[in-house]
């Protein structure tokens, strides 16, 4: 039965982060991993979170099923995080169902689109993007599209070219959007420039599908990046929104999340919200608990909160300090190019511009594990290996340059 069955390719992410675990070298560096590390470049686990689950223990909770739609203060609270001030009088208008983090929230609101479009959107994502959005809407039987996001000249935002997609687009197509911290370039667009794509987006009638895997992670400051999806939400347009836990609460093994659908009535949202719990039921049929009371316990005690905003800002701030010190230490080298990109970027992620060739250097002379792309996670990043990280990008760079 079986025979015929091919062996399906590495997902590009995870065969970089297996390479580096069986790689035996001494001074090998993990720039592939999707998970934050402290400057000793271990695992980290919040205090927040470990005191809201002492709490939780101490609660004596049971473990019966949660509803479909997830535990009913877990989704009252993210839906306050992600929407903030602009949501008071109109919470009717959002459907919230917990889900398995943001990958789990992609497929639901996949599954939606796939279902209640008399003719299905094509579905665009940004080039590039992160490699799953393609699996998650291909898997719903949904035509996925690329519009313009990177100039690789500047290493920057192409938005000349974005707009020109948004506006060559069919009206009614669903762009995926990133809240901020975009994966992998670490490239957003300005306040003013959310602005134009929602002129656009209003004017030919797209529907955006923000997805947010950084909320407070990406700057510190949950506001800010919370930014493009209350700007949608102000403006009355009717999207949806994926929220992750995983990396603004070092949650990665909880799978917790949280799918958004904005309506423009109750009503609407009554019917949403149903046709979700239909798609929730048959994939997974109720969500786990535990993430969503360690997210609702952090969310709703005061003095939690305050610890865990201090740890958002610990967290950024120390991604946002091992770009500055790359950039130094490929500034002392005299290392050729424009570097300041490092640091003009954003989040987790950086989008080097390296070249394959150049990486394959990195992997095989200096064990230093990324993505053939060239893009880096930062967290991967401390001050114990970022002159050796400065050192091999140094030697790539004028090897390669040395050869052409």
């Amino acid at each position: 039965m079986f025979s015929h069955v091919q062996v399906a390719p590495p997902d590009p992410i995870l065969g970089v982060s297996l390479a580096y675990k069986v790689d035996q070298s001494p001074n090998k560096v993990d720039l592939g991993v999707g998970a934050y590390r402290t400057d000793d470049g271990l695992p980290y686990v919040l205090s927040s979170v470990k005191k809201a689950e002492k709490a939780i223990l101490d609660a004596n909770f049971n473990k019966e099923y949660l509803p479909i739609d997830g535990l009913a203060e877990f989704d009252r609270l993210a839906t306050d995080l992600l929407f903030g001030a602009d949501l008071k009088g109109q919470e009717k208008r959002v459907v919230t169902v917990q889900s398995l983090s943001g990958t789990g929230a992609l497929r639901l609101g996949a599954a939606l689109i796939g279902r209640i479009f008399a003719n299905k959107p094509t579905v665009y994502v940004s080039k590039p993007t992160w490699s799953n959005h393609f699996n998650i809407f291909r898997n719903e039987g949904l035509e996925v599209k690329e519009y313009r996001y990177f100039d690789s000249k500047t290493n920057g935002l192409d938005f000349e070219g974005l707009i020109a997609d948004l506006k060559a687009a069919p009206n009614g197509s669903v762009f995926v959007l990133h809240l901020c911290a975009h994966n992998p370039t670490g490239v957003d667009p300005t306040i003013d420039q959310w602005e134009i794509i929602a002129n656009i987006c209003q004017e030919k009638g797209h529907v955006p599908f923000v997805d947010g895997a950084y909320q407070g992670y990406a700057s510190g400051d949950l506001d800010r990046d919370a930014f493009a999806a209350r700007l949608f939400f102000r403006r009355g347009f009717e999207f949806f929104s994926a929220q992750s836990f995983s990396k603004n609460f070092g949650l990665y093994g909880e799978r917790i999340g949280s799918f958004f659908a904005v309506t423009n009535s109750p009503q609407a949202a009554e019917a949403v919200l149903s046709q979700v719990k239909l798609d929730a039921r048959a994939l997974y049929s109720n969500p786990p608990v535990h993430g969503a009371r360690i997210v609702a316990k952090v969310l709703s005690d005061p003095a939690l909160y305050q610890e865990w905003i201090a740890e958002l800002k610990e967290m950024s701030g120390r991604i946002i300090q091992m770009r500055q010190q790359l950039f130094d230490a490929l500034a002392a080298r005299k290392t050729p190019g424009d570097w300041s990109h490092i640091v003009k970027q954003i989040g987790m992620f950086a989008y080097t511009g390296l070249t394959p060739e150049q990486v394959d250097i990195l992997i095989n002379k200096y064990h230093i594990y990324l993505l053939k792309s060239g893009r880096v996670s930062m967290a991967g990043v401390n001050s114990k290996n970022v002159n050796y990280i400065a050192d091999a990008i140094h030697d790539a760079v004028v090897s390669t340059k040395a050869k052409h």
